[in-house]
């Protein structure tokens, strides 16, 4: 294989810092599924973004691999590469291809630096397997009377899956220790990117932790795809008014504080997510 150039970025970063970092690849045309695994693998973040572009202006094909496996979609890493793209002339209003869907990304700045703005491809809401449900509490130490009630157990899918589970208390979110191996073989089998865990502070502001066995990383400090997931679900539910727009903290119990700006527009299939985006030093 050609060396092939990886950038490193931070997505959903709070002044220049925290946030998730992505390894981004520019230029993959020709690479096999198996040269982007192994760079994922070498670079070990939750994933890397390989872009290949099309003949369109701003338009890409757009691929993303975590440590152990491909993902359909990857929000931070769509934010991160928007951004890297941006820094090197591209246009403002970009298109990447994903194997999701289409989806739309905006850069723009403010005195903060560098912004992104993803909308993804339009949400589904399912119930999930109450098997699935009992044996992701069991790998997480967690009891279902820890839950908060007003926030049904669901299945959400903005362009990847994962299972939200809404907790009564921030000290449970905090506290989290789960059995890797048992939960990672369970979402495999289920098909699931990460668990949604959310604690809402308010109706507009949530805490969250995303585990994400299946891809060999432990947690991720921020989740677009799984934030674009959970509009879609507060939007279904009829658990928010649109318009409205909401943030979702995340990272904080790892030491990488993220924010990630999430707005669902009346009319509009998707959900937005922005949030800003640099390179890691």
């Amino acid at each position: 294989m050609t060396a092939r150039e990886v950038l490193r970025y931070a997505a959903f970063t709070v002044g220049g810092d925290g946030g998730n970092p992505a390894g981004i690849v520019l230029d993959a045309d020709g690479m096999s599924e198996t040269e982007m695994l192994a760079v994922a693998a070498e670079v070990g973040y939750s994933e890397t973004a390989f872009l290949t572009a099309r003949a369109e202006s701003g338009t890409y094909d757009v691929r993303y691999f975590a440590p152990e496996r491909e993902v359909p979609f990857c929000g931070h890493a769509t934010i991160a590469s928007a951004v890297a793209l941006a820094e090197r002339g591209a246009p403002a209003d970009l298109a990447f291809r994903t194997p999701a869907g289409l989806v739309g990304v905006r850069t723009s700045s403010d005195v903060d630096g560098p912004i992104a703005e993803l909308t993804s491809v339009e949400p589904t809401v399912r119930q999930p397997d109450p098997e699935l449900v009992d044996a992701a509490l069991g790998a997480l130490h967690w009891t279902a009377d820890e839950l908060d009630p007003a926030y049904p157990v669901m299945i959400a899918d903005a362009g990847a899956a994962h299972l939200i589970l809404v907790v009564r208390t921030r000290r449970r979110l905090a506290e989290l220790a789960y059995d890797f191996g048992v939960l990672a073989a369970l979402m495999r089998e289920h098909d699931l990117v990460t668990l949604q865990l959310v604690w809402p502070e308010s109706a507009l502001l949530f805490h969250a932790r995303d585990p994400f066995p299946p891809g060999g990383v432990v947690e991720d400090p921020a989740t677009g795809a799984a934030a674009a997931a959970f509009g879609g679900y507060l939007r279904e539910l009829g658990l928010i008014e649109v318009p409205a727009t909401f943030t979702i903290r995340q990272g904080e119990d790892m030491g990488r504080s993220s924010e990630l700006t999430v707005e669902l527009v009346r009319g509009e299939p998707g959900v937005r997510v922005r949030g800003h985006a640099g390179p890691i030093a």
